[in-house]
C-alpha cells in the first residue's frame, strides 16, 4: 500500500487528505466534501496547472504583459509549453483575454492575455 497526504485546494476549507492506493483502488480520508475525493484522484493520476507568466510587448505603455492558460494543462507538459511562452513578443494593443497562442502542444488549452495594454 502506498500512502500519500495531500492538502485539497477545490475550496477554500482545505481539507488534510490521506491517500493509500490499494489492490481495490483509492482510499481517501479526511475530505469533507466529494470535491476532496475527485481532487485527490486527479492530482495522483493525471495532475494538471494553470500556468501564469509574462510575455514581452512592444509599443506599450508597459514591456511586459501578464498571461495566463484559459483552462489546466498537464503538469508534466509545463516547461515545454514555457519554453514556447518565452519566445513570443506581441505589439500593443490588447486587451485582457484576447488569445496570445492556441492550441499549445496540441493540449487544446490557449494562452490569453491577464490585462489590457494600450499603445
Amino acid at each position: 500500500m502506498d500512502k500519500q497526504e495531500l492538502t485539497c485546494i477545490s475550496c477554500p476549507i482545505g481539507c488534510h487528505l490521506e491517500v493509500t492506493n490499494t489492490e481495490q483502488g483509492y482510499v481517501i480520508r479526511g475530505n469533507q466534501c466529494k470535491r476532496g475525493e475527485t481532487y485527490a484522484i486527479s492530482e495522483l493520476t493525471s495532475p494538471t496547472r494553470v500556468l501564469t507568466s509574462t510575455i514581452g510587448v512592444k509599443g506599450g505603455f508597459l514591456n511586459r504583459l501578464p498571461v495566463r492558460t484559459n483552462s489546466p494543462i498537464p503538469k508534466d507538459k509545463l516547461f515545454a509549453v514555457m519554453e514556447i511562452i518565452n519566445t513570443v513578443i506581441v505589439n500593443a494593443p490588447i486587451k485582457a483575454g484576447d488569445i496570445i497562442l492556441k492550441n499549445l502542444l496540441g493540449t487544446g488549452v490557449d494562452l490569453i492575455a491577464s490585462r489590457s495594454i494600450s499603445e
